[in-house]
């Protein structure tokens, strides 16, 4: 009877660090790291290196779910760090990149500016807040299919900003593959910008959907 105890107990203290070190976590944890490593190359205006670096990041977002639901290692904490970390590449990226716009010779109407920097990452601060609340009462705010394809624009929008950025760096922002560049970025851009602000209103009406319905639960109890 205690040796079954004992391992009951053994394996209640292990269950906690299992689930922050299973192989989608760890994934995710490293997308945060190679952030850090595209904001630094961006500030050495190392636009290059700091565009393969976020490609391999971004991937990272598709590959730690793709494991997390083959391998059934889909856990509450994965639910909140998976975006969080999202939000960060996504908005330090946003921010510098529109930095560096201001002194771009380029159309700016392309690239992302500053005021759209403030919608996305006002967004995402708000979207935060309203999962971090879902969640800490039991609920599943997990990201919906709006939010994954604003992920996906968002990317398209950065990388394509970073591509921009390195071609006039070269002075070759007039060839025709540097034109082209820019033309998909900026469809990149607004879609972004739209599938943000989309996204973020159905969010919010899900979030007051689930916290009333949370609500009725507590009061029944």
């Amino acid at each position: 009877m205690n040796s079954n105890t004992e391992t009951s107990n053994s394996k209640t203290a292990k269950a906690p660090r299992s689930t922050l070190f299973n192989t989608p976590n760890i994934i995710t944890l490293s997308r945060f790291a190679l952030s850090i490593v595209v904001f630094v190359l961006m500030s050495n205006k190392s636009f290059d290196l700091a565009f393969w670096v976020f490609v391999i990041a971004a991937s990272t977002d598709w590959v730690d779910g793709y494991i997390a639901r083959r391998t059934g290692q889909v856990t509450q904490l994965g639910r909140i760090l998976d975006p969080f970390c999202d939000k960060i590449i996504i908005c330090g990226a946003y921010i510098l990149v529109a930095i560096q716009t201001e002194t771009s010779p380029g159309q700016h109407w392309l690239l992302i500016t500053g005021w759209m920097a403030v919608v996305v990452v006002g967004r995402e601060l708000l979207v935060t807040m309203l999962r971090g609340y879902i969640e800490q009462h039991g609920g599943d705010f997990s990201a919906n299919m709006p939010g994954k394809l604003k992920m996906v624009f968002q990317c398209i929008a950065v990388g394509g900003c970073l591509l921009v950025f390195d071609m006039q760096s070269l002075g070759k922002e007039t060839e025709t593959v540097a034109v082209v560049v820019s033309w998909i970025t900026g469809f990149g851009v607004w879609m972004a910008l739209g599938s943000t602000i989309y996204s973020g209103i159905i969010y919010i009406f899900a979030a007051t959907k689930m916290a009333r319905g949370l609500s009725e639960q507590t009061d029944a109890t």
